[in-house]
């Protein structure tokens, strides 16, 4: 969901409108990556996960390199 189907949707009462503006803060800061922020969610770099997640990356990368350098060596 995205603000612009909040803008566009029509609310028939304060509660639905409420409601989708609740699932759109959700989506907006827990499940949609930013490339601002190196792709992660506010809620990881907020919560402090981003080292933890960069370094996973960074392992996987590095380990997904070598496996290709094994096989077409």
């Amino acid at each position: 969901m995205g603000k612009n189907v909040i803008k566009l949707d029509n609310y028939y009462s304060p509660e639905e409108l409420e409601r989708s503006l609740s699932e759109f803060i959700n989506y907006y800061n827990n499940e949609r990556y930013h490339e601002s922020l190196d792709n992660l969610t506010p809620a990881d770099v907020y919560y402090g996960r981003d080292d933890q997640i960069r370094n996973k990356r960074k392992d996987t990368k590095y380990r997904t390199m070598k496996d290709r350098r094994m096989k077409y060596i």
